[in-house]
């Protein structure tokens, strides 16, 4: 595939855009961050002209660049600056839509929140998101299964 036509730019972001963004959100992540992952991949993709045996593996490579872009900016330095508290008064909070559900995966550890992104919106299988998330298929279950347990909790306890 052409990743430098406009055509495959265009089709990169209707398919991907709004996947990265929601994973990138289960990282806790802002909007600004996984915008800017986003475009990192893509950048990425045009340098490497790669070429894909079909779409589910050019989807499940772009999902684990999404990942390791995700641990790398959380692990970087940039992101432990600490801001004097009388400078962020400052600053307003931003609205935030209502999203229970989504709000309830972002507050999950960040890899059970991957887990539950990745077999629910993204209809992978626990195999395969052992392979995107670097763990073992039962590490995957057990996380898959935990995080179950954690929402239904949280939904109990909300009702």
């Amino acid at each position: 595939m052409e990743w430098n036509s406009p055509a495959e730019a265009q089709r990169f972001v209707s398919d991907y855009a709004n996947a990265i963004l929601r994973l990138c959100t289960t990282y806790s992540l802002t909007r600004e961050d996984a915008q800017d992952i986003c475009q990192e991949i893509f950048l990425k993709l045009l340098e490497q002209q790669k070429e894909f045996a079909d779409r589910e593996h050019e989807k499940a490579y772009i999902l684990k660049m999404a990942i390791n872009a995700c641990k790398n900016l959380l692990k970087s330095a940039g992101r432990r600056r600490v801001v004097p508290m009388d400078e962020a008064e400052r600053i307003p909070a931003p609205e935030k839509e209502s999203h229970e559900l989504m709000d309830l995966i972002r507050a999950l550890p960040q890899h059970y929140g991957a887990t539950v992104y990745l077999f629910y919106y993204e209809g992978y299988s626990l195999d395969e998101i052992a392979k995107l998330c670097s763990c073992t298929p039962a590490a995957a279950r057990k996380r898959l299964s935990r995080s179950r347990k954690l929402l239904a909790k949280e939904l109990e306890v909300r009702r």
